[in-house]
C-alpha cells in the first residue's frame, strides 16, 4: 500500500512493471494504471521501497560477462514527455513513499541540461521524497564535471550505487568491466566528491580459483582508496545467456565452492579499511550473512568467518540462496 487515498487503495508491484491496480475498498479491480516502464526494471535490494522513476532503458556499456540484466535492450534516454508524465502520476500517488530510484543502468548518462529539469520537477512535485538515487559506472561519472555532479547533488540526487566487481586489473578486463582499477578509484573519489553518499558493490568468486585471493585483496585495496559508505559483497551465481554462462558451461571457469568463497571472503573483508563505512554480506546469493561498521565490528566479524570456515556457524543451504 502506498498512498490512503479515501475509498480506493493503490497496489504498487516492482515485479510487474509498475503496474498500479486500483481497488476500491471491497478490494475488487476497478482499473489499472501503468506507469511507463520499458523492459525489465531493476533496483538495488535497498531501494526495495522506492519509487522507481525510469528515465534511461538498459544499460550503455552492456558488456559485463556476468551480467544477464539488460541483454537484448538497447540502451535509450525516454522522452521527456514520458518521464514527466511519471512524476505527475507518483505526486499523486506515491505520497508515502520518502525515497525515489531514478532506473535504469546509467542516468548520468542524460546530458545537463535534461537531467537538472527532471530533479527539478522531482524536487517541485516530490517534495516529501528525503533522497534521490541512481545507478553509477565509470564512463558516466566520468562525462560529469566536479561542478555538474555538485549541481545534481544540491538538486536532491544524494546517492550513487557503483559496481565495482573487482580490484583486480586482470579480473576486470576478464568480465569485460570497461575500466581499471584506478579508473574506479578515481571515478569513485569523484562521486563522494560531490557530496553524494557511495554504495559499491563487488562479486565474490568472479575471478574463479586461480585468482581468488589476489582478487580478494586488490578488492579490499580499492574499496579503502575510495572509503565508500557502503559496500555490499555478493557471491557470483552464473545466470543463462551470459558469456559466463557459456565459459563455464565449456569447463574454463570453475565456480567456488562455498568454503572457496568463504575464504575470499575473509580476505577481502580483511584487506578492507573504511574510515566510517557499513560492510553488508547479506544478500540472498551469500553463504554467511554479515553486516558489519568498519573499523569497529572488524574483529569480531572475522572471528565470525573464522567460525564459519572451521564448521562451528553453519552456512545458508543453497536451495536458500538467490538472486
Amino acid at each position: 500500500m502506498i498512498t490512503s487515498i479515501p475509498e480506493i487503495s493503490w497496489e504498487y508491484s516492482c515485479e510487474l512493471a509498475g503496474a498500479y491496480t486500483l481497488k476500491d475498498i471491497a478490494g475488487t479491480d476497478i482499473g489499472r494504471w501503468i506507469m511507463h516502464y520499458e523492459g525489465n526494471v531493476f533496483r538495488p535490494p535497498s531501494e526495495a521501497n522506492s519509487i522507481l522513476l525510469q528515465v534511461t532503458c538498459g544499460c550503455s556499456h552492456n558488456k559485463c560477462t556476468f551480467c544477464g540484466m539488460y541483454k537484448g535492450t538497447r540502451f535509450s534516454l525516454k522522452d521527456d514527455s514520458v518521464i514527466f508524465s511519471d512524476i505527475d502520476f507518483a505526486a499523486h500517488h506515491c505520497r508515502n513513499q520518502p525515497r525515489l530510484f531514478l532506473c535504469d543502468g546509467d542516468v548520468l548518462n542524460i546530458p545537463q541540461k535534461r537531467l537538472v529539469p527532471i530533479l527539478k520537477a522531482i524536487k517541485e512535485k516530490l517534495p516529501w521524497v528525503r533522497r534521490v538515487a541512481t545507478y553509477a559506472n565509470t564512463k558516466s561519472i566520468f562525462r560529469k564535471t566536479p561542478e555538474q555532479l555538485r549541481e545534481l547533488y544540491d538538486l536532491g540526487l544524494t546517492m550513487a550505487y557503483m559496481g565495482l566487481e573487482s580490484g583486480d586489473d586482470v579480473t576486470l578486463k576478464a568480465i569485460n568491466k570497461g575500466a581499471d582499477s584506478e579508473r574506479m578509484i578515481e571515478m569513485g573519489r569523484k562521486i563522494r566528491a560531490a557530496g553524494m553518499k557511495l554504495s559499491i558493490t563487488v562479486l565474490l568468486g568472479v575471478a574463479g580459483p586461480e585468482r581468488s585471493q589476489i582478487h580478494a585483496r586488490e578488492t579490499g585495496r580499492v574499496l579503502s582508496a575510495i572509503d565508500p559508505e557502503y559496500v555490499g559483497a555478493l557471491t557470483l551465481m552464473i545466470t543463462p545467456n551470459t558469456p559466463l554462462y557459456e565459459e563455464h558451461q565449456a569447463g574454463r571457469f570453475r565456480l567456488l565452492e562455498p568454503l572457496e568463497m568463504l575464504t575470499e571472503l575473509r580476505e577481502l573483508f580483511a584487506a578492507t579499511n573504511l574510515s566510517r563505512g557499513l560492510f553488508h554480506a547479506n544478500h540472498a546469493s551469500n553463504y554467511l550473512p554479515i553486516k558489519a561498521r568498519l573499523p569497529r565490528d572488524k574483529e569480531a566479524i572475522l572471528s565470525l568467518i573464522d567460525s564459519a570456515l572451521r564448521g562451528d556457524t553453519a552456512l545458508k543451504p543453497e536451495y536458500m540462496r538467490g538472486l
